[in-house]
């Protein structure tokens, strides 16, 4: 098996494109599948903005999928969707229907409206950023759907870190591979699970941190984040393995436990964070493995959503977690 890059692409057959306006810090991130990948999707946000979501439901007609369309400018970037049908259809790819062709492209959107200036990816946004796809690295941080996203927002605008793009795989001696990619644009703080430490969390006065718990305590956090659902967390998380539309949806469902882990609340009033899920079919397996890979798609989307944070650059105004004082004193790292 090849050396991994630690990215979605090593599941072979993915590749992922993207494109930005950092002008506007907005953009849109696009995954295109190999033929046979089967989808799937949990929702769990309250405040969701997707397109074909519900064709990935176990029971209804379509199986395959072709791409997955991430995008900021939220319900206007659902636009970008468009883009990439068109891309594929030039290609001859999609569902086939006698002799039309409709590729099946689910989407999801996060609200990037208020950094930077108002705008958001539209058709010709998500065909250049399908045209761009490879199999190749993938860029990361402030970058594709995660150009305008922020995260910690719990003290308000003015303290919150800028948010990104980040993705993570992690291979079974089996030769399964389980891969995520996320764009983190969450209300919450950013808590890395294997080690404790706080990587973003609204920022204080004195150059540290504030105690997230205790702005819940207060019953204020929602006032002027939440309530306007200026967040989401969108992640895919993908496998070579084979597996059943229940199977991929299940996938999915667990996955959402490594936006748990991670951030800190989440699947808020204010979110609108989605998980889709993709099975290419390259490797057999038995039920008995369907645990780990579920597990190890926990963990991709924990790491995924880590390196988002923290490959992130400043721009419109929200400073990065990278940039940082290195001497923040230990006591205002505390949260969840």
């Amino acid at each position: 098996m090849p050396d991994l890059r630690d990215a979605i692409t090593d599941i072979p057959g993915i590749r992922v494109g993207q494109w930005a306006d950092r002008r506007a810090a907005t953009g849109c991130t696009v995954i295109l599948c190999p033929p046979g990948t089967v989808g799937g999707v949990d929702v769990r946000g309250a405040a969701p903005g997707t397109r074909e979501t519900e064709l990935l439901r176990p029971g209804n007609l379509v199986e395959e999928v072709h791409a997955i369309v991430l995008s900021g400018g939220s319900a206007f970037g659902l636009e970008a969707a468009t883009g990439v049908m068109r891309f594929l259809s030039e290609r001859g790819v999609g569902f086939k229907m006698g002799d039309l062709c409709v590729p099946i492209v689910p989407s999801a959107i996060l609200f990037d409206l208020a950094v930077g200036k108002p705008s958001w990816p539209d058709a010709s946004a998500g065909y250049r950023a399908a045209a761009r796809a490879s199999g190749g690295r993938v860029e990361q941080g402030s970058v594709g759907a995660g150009t305008g996203a922020t995260v910690a927002k719990m003290g308000g605008p003015e303290r919150t870190w800028k948010g990104g793009v980040g993705t993570a795989s992690e291979r079974l001696d089996t030769g399964v591979i389980v891969a995520a990619i996320a764009a983190v644009n969450a209300v919450g703080s950013i808590r890395d699970p294997r080690t404790g430490e706080v990587v973003a969390a609204p920022r204080d006065d004195e150059g540290g941190m504030m105690d997230v718990d205790a702005i819940l305590r207060t019953g204020r956090g929602r006032r002027r984040t939440e309530e306007a659902g200026q967040n989401t967390t969108l992640a895919v998380v993908a496998t070579n393995a084979r597996l059943t539309k229940t199977q991929v949806n299940r996938l999915a469902t667990v996955a959402h436990d490594g936006f748990a882990r991670t951030i800190w609340p989440v699947h808020t009033r204010g979110d609108g964070d989605v998980i889709f899920a993709l099975a290419t079919g390259e490797v057999e397996i038995t039920d008995d493995q369907l645990n780990a890979i579920e597990a190890m798609g926990t963990r991709a989307v924990e790491r995924a959503v880590l390196a988002g944070v923290r490959l992130a650059t400043s721009l419109a105004g929200v400073p990065a977690v990278g940039d940082r004082p290195q001497n923040l004193r230990p006591g205002r790292r505390r949260t969840r």
